[in-house]
């Protein structure tokens, strides 16, 4: 064999293969010889507990919404439940009640657990005894905890809040008997209740940031505000997004301050839409329609689902960039 005989032997051998492009195997039998029949299988009993346990009481509840029913019998009314609930005048105020719930819940709730979180993640001591003082409300059981702030908020001026106030001149507040008071108390109670987990799971997001980002900041001479605000925030801008939308629900629904504090009043000034389902079925002479409160359940769900999926795509491109 030449020289060129063997060179060109060689570029052949080189020379990549063209492969024709594999096709996939859509049909049946495909799918199970990949696996799929064992992994039906292997989920088959957590769909159905999920079937039994979520997806058929969703179901009952929709057909229960166009019932008129005490829980023995059903007698089918159509929408009238729907009509019922909209042309209820606490309707209106239940949600305005909700909104301003909701609001307040954000501008001062939701920035606090990240600055605590940013905050404790700069400390070099002593940081997990920080992190259990801050994870210390959460293990409070709520109703213990509304029980107690209840002392707090006594508007005679004995009551602790007050007595603190005494002592810089400020003369004895309402709190939760004042009815311009007492969302803004609520909000104040369920903050401190609720901060400490979302705190850890800031804390927690907070490790895996790369500290090469930080010691390129402080080459560059950033202070901590500024590595704060150009380092930290953007890392955790995914999960920052995931926790606003779960705060945003969680606010929607917001049940037990309310009921526990003041049952919706002073003059229905925290009255929430969870509250006047619950009035609706079991309390006063509303109580027992519980086709009028499963109408409102669903109206919510629907509600706060288009709202998720509303906001999930509003923000996918800024959560990912």
């Amino acid at each position: 064999m030449t020289a060129i005989d063997e060179r060109q032997s060689l570029e052949q051998r080189l020379r990549p293969r063209q492969t024709t492009p594999r096709t996939r195997d859509r049909s049946v039998t495909g799918w199970v010889r990949k696996g799929g029949l064992t992994t039906l299988l292997l989920a088959l009993p957590m769909i159905l507990i999920f079937a039994v346990y979520s997806w058929w009481p969703i179901l009952q509840a929709v057909w229960m919404s166009f019932q008129k029913t005490n829980l023995i019998t059903y007698q089918f009314v159509g929408v009238d439940n729907f009509v019922a609930v909209l042309s209820d005048p606490v309707l209106g105020i239940a949600v305005v009640n909700t909104l301003y719930f909701a609001l307040l819940a954000l501008i001062f709730g939701f920035p606090l657990p990240i600055l605590m979180a940013v905050l404790m993640s700069e400390v070099k001591r002593l940081k997990g005894f920080y992190s259990a003082l801050a994870y210390l409300p959460v293990i409070v059981p709520p109703v213990v905890a509304v029980l107690l702030w209840t002392v707090f908020y006594k508007s005679s001026p004995t009551g602790l809040f007050n007595t603190i106030l005494g002592w810089f001149g400020i003369p004895a507040q309402g709190w939760i008997q004042d009815p311009t008071q007492a969302m803004p108390s609520l909000v104040l109670e369920a903050t401190w209740a609720a901060a400490g987990g979302s705190i850890i799971i800031y804390l927690a997001a907070l490790l895996a940031v790369p500290p090469e980002l930080y010691d390129a900041a402080e080459v560059d001479g950033a202070g901590i505000w500024h590595k704060i605000w150009h380092v930290t925030l953007p890392q955790l801008r995914g999960v920052i997004f995931v926790m606003l939308i779960l705060q945003i629900i969680a606010t929607a629904q917001v049940f037990l301050e309310p009921y526990l504090f003041t049952s919706g009043g002073p003059n229905n000034s925290t009255v929430t839409i969870l509250l006047l389902i619950y009035r609706y079925a079991f309390e006063g002479s509303l109580g027992g329609k519980y086709g009028q409160a499963t109408a409102l359940s669903l109206m919510l769900a629907i509600f706060l689902a288009i709202a998720s999926f509303l906001y999930f795509k509003a923000t996918q491109k800024w959560s990912t960039n």
